[in-house]
């Protein structure tokens, strides 16, 4: 019941994420607050589930995952801030997840 509920809290989040994302440009008021709330989501979704098993690779991109949640409230800091490299730390979190996502599938089998 709690995987359950982390992966669809992990999937709000992330849709959350990405509209805010697009939407930014409107210039609205609340879509960094909204950017910001789901973005700590998916962090504390990223970080509440370290690895434990002994596969170094695995560990390792464990570490890249949670650089990539922490980006996320890095950007949402330059968003508030009203930096445009906010997108920047946005990509290369992007970036880190896909790798992760491919690399681990990979490794798992």
């Amino acid at each position: 019941m709690a995987v359950r509920f982390k992966t669809c809290f992990f999937y709000a989040c992330a849709v959350l994420l990405v509209i805010s994302a697009a939407l930014y440009i409107t210039e609205n008021k609340y879509i960094p607050y909204i950017y910001a709330v789901s973005g700590a989501g998916i962090a504390v979704a990223y970080l509440t589930g370290p690895y434990r098993g002994d596969n170094l690779r695995l560990k390792r991109l464990n570490i890249q995952q949670a650089i990539a949640a922490i980006l996320l409230p890095v950007s949402s800091y330059l968003m508030f801030r009203g930096r445009n490299e906010w997108f920047a730390a946005l990509f290369i979190s992007a970036i880190l997840q896909l790798y992760v996502a491919i690399v681990r599938k990979r490794e798992e089998k």
